[in-house]
């Protein structure tokens, strides 16, 4: 069960954004391991799919300088993950977003939700790994207390838009302007969208969940009734004019 008098924190500054694990169960030799194990695996990541170092697989693979089969299983596994998002979200999620191969939108949530599997496999059932505020949360906080994440209100600094529950493993991931400006893109027309001021999707594990958020962004007004037919799935959404909209499963887990 959770110790928090024993919490193990760590927080590492890589793939361009912040990643915090907070580990609530008693620390073993096995565990101190795997969270070793979980940086390095983040910062090969980073090594292999981060668009801005040129001397990454993705960077080489982009400019023509090598071909897929010259490249790690990950870019493949990576790949092909995109590609299922791309064919659930009906084309709104592309790894070609602004005519340069780009899995960004996919790549951080599944580093973060290998990196909480590192920890699960040696024993610590009860974590939240943070990546720049995508979450994959396991076990509980504390013995029969959940998880409990404060989402920031968008356009009303230092308010929360609600309070997400955790009752069992859950991912979640914000979409949104305030910190990086526009930086989602319409795939038909690769040009950025503002659609939200922000939207946060809730679900299983956070490859998918992150990757849904990004592509329903990306739609604007078709999100609400797609997410809604995603089995699993549940999303709050705030308009840049401060009005917002929830899916109607969001209460289960939202304040």
């Amino acid at each position: 069960m959770p110790d928090i008098a024993h919490a193990l924190r760590h927080v590492e500054h890589v793939m361009g954004t912040v990643f915090s694990f907070d580990i609530r169960d008693k620390p073993t030799t096995a565990i101190h391991r795997a969270l070793a194990e979980a940086v390095r695996h983040l910062h090969r990541v980073d090594a292999v799919f981060s668009t801005y170092r040129p001397d990454s697989h993705i960077s080489r693979l982009n400019r023509g300088d090598i071909h897929l089969a010259d490249c790690p299983p990950e870019v493949h596994e990576v790949l092909s993950l995109c590609a299922r998002a791309t064919h659930d979200s009906n084309g709104w999620f592309s790894i070609v977003p602004a005519g340069a191969l780009d899995p960004s939108g996919l790549v951080k949530g599944w580093a973060t939700e290998a990196a909480s599997g590192l920890l699960h496999n040696a024993g610590a059932h009860h974590t939240c790994v943070n990546a720049g505020g995508d979450l994959q949360l396991r076990g509980q906080a504390a013995p029969g207390t959940p998880w409990r994440i404060g989402i920031a209100h968008p356009l009303r600094a230092g308010d929360l838009a609600t309070v997400v529950t955790a009752h069992r493993d859950l991912a979640i991931a914000t979409s949104g302007t305030a910190e990086r400006g526009a930086h989602i893109f319409d795939p038909h027309h690769g040009t950025p969208v503002t659609p939200f001021a922000s939207l946060t999707v809730v679900g299983p594990h956070l490859t998918m969940t992150d990757t849904y958020a990004t592509a329903a962004f990306a739609m604007g007004d078709g999100a609400r009734h797609w997410l809604e037919a995603m089995e699993g799935y549940e999303a709050l959404a705030i308009l840049p004019d401060g009005r917002e909209w929830r899916t109607s499963g969001f209460r289960r887990y939202g304040s």
